[in-house]
């Protein structure tokens, strides 16, 4: 009777397993494949990571901005040849933070842009006295920021040049070779718009370094604020094609300054495109502004990327 009484039981322990098991393959079928990310810090507004809501089921990323090669002085930032400083608001996205919000949310990874458009007043500018020198540089700089930060990717978002689209590429895909292979950052993206000079640059990047890049922030709110739904489409299809291959993210901007606001029908277009497969996600600039709106935007944003495929 014994022994019965123990079959019976590894038979009930094994049902159990089993229930168990099937359980965690469907909340693990339940996690989105897809990215949001959100840009953060650039205005000095005292916003927080915790400011932002965050799921469990989608991966999120924070992009510190900006980490520029400018001398760190306010009164006359100016170009160092791919050194880079700090240009972020440290007071309240700092490392201790980045650490609380890591353990808090282990679905969040954390990366710092590169450029930008100004800082200061004055216009920021991709230069290079030579591409030997400006990596080395680069690397040597952002190897101390990203180590001290504990960050986990960089993304590029140069908008004015002082180099060729030959010399940009070159610089930048042997920056981004440079940190993976060293094991300091594990993804990397770039943000374009469309705009001929910036486009002629980041294909050029993507052309001779795009297997590195593993997200396009493309810019979308840097169209015209009368964007329609059809019209975005129209230019993800466009940019889908220019970066043949690569994960495109949509975009809105907090203030609706541009492009197709979420209050005009930027989430219906997202909703199109994820039914056809073709969303990889979506970014927002910035957290900066959308704190002063509660997050609405990114609520909306959050539930649309959750809901399966």
């Amino acid at each position: 009777m014994a022994f019965t009484n123990i079959l019976f039981a590894l038979f009930i322990l094994q049902l159990v397993l089993i229930s168990l098991s099937s359980s965690i393959q469907a909340v693990s079928a339940a996690k989105s494949n897809l990215i949001f990310r959100e840009y953060i810090g650039s205005q000095f507004k005292n916003v927080k990571f915790s400011d932002v809501p965050i799921p469990s089921n989608i991966e999120f990323h924070f992009i510190l901005s900006f980490a520029i090669d400018y001398t760190a002085s306010l009164s006359s930032p100016s170009p160092t040849n791919g050194k880079f400083n700090i240009f972020w608001d440290t007071n309240n996205l700092n490392p201790d933070e980045i650490s609380a919000i890591k353990a808090m949310y282990p679905n969040v990874r954390v990366a710092l842009s590169l450029g930008g458009a100004v800082v200061e007043g004055q216009d920021v500018y991709f230069q290079a006295s030579s591409i030997n020198s400006w990596i080395s540089n680069a690397v040597s700089s952002l190897t101390n920021i990203i180590k001290q930060y504990n960050l986990d990717g960089i993304d590029i978002d140069y908008e004015q040049f002082q180099a060729d689209p030959d010399t940009f590429a070159q610089c930048i895909g042997g920056l981004v070779s440079t940190l993976k292979q060293n094991g300091l950052i594990s993804f990397a993206s770039i943000a374009p718009f469309d705009n001929a000079d910036v486009q002629s640059h980041y294909q050029a990047l993507w052309k001779s370094h795009g297997e590195l890049i593993d997200y396009v922030n493309f810019q979308f709110y840097a169209y015209d604020k009368g964007t329609t739904v059809s019209q975005f489409i129209d230019h993800f299809t466009e940019q889908t094609e220019n970066y043949n291959g690569g994960k495109i993210l949509a975009s809105f901007i907090s203030d609706g300054s541009g492009g197709l606001s979420p209050e005009n029908g930027f989430f219906t277009a997202c909703a199109r495109l994820k039914s056809r497969g073709q969303l990889g996600g979506i970014f927002v600039w910035t957290a900066d502004d959308s704190k002063e709106l509660g997050f609405e935007y990114e609520k909306q944003a959050l539930a649309l990327l959750a809901i399966p495929h």
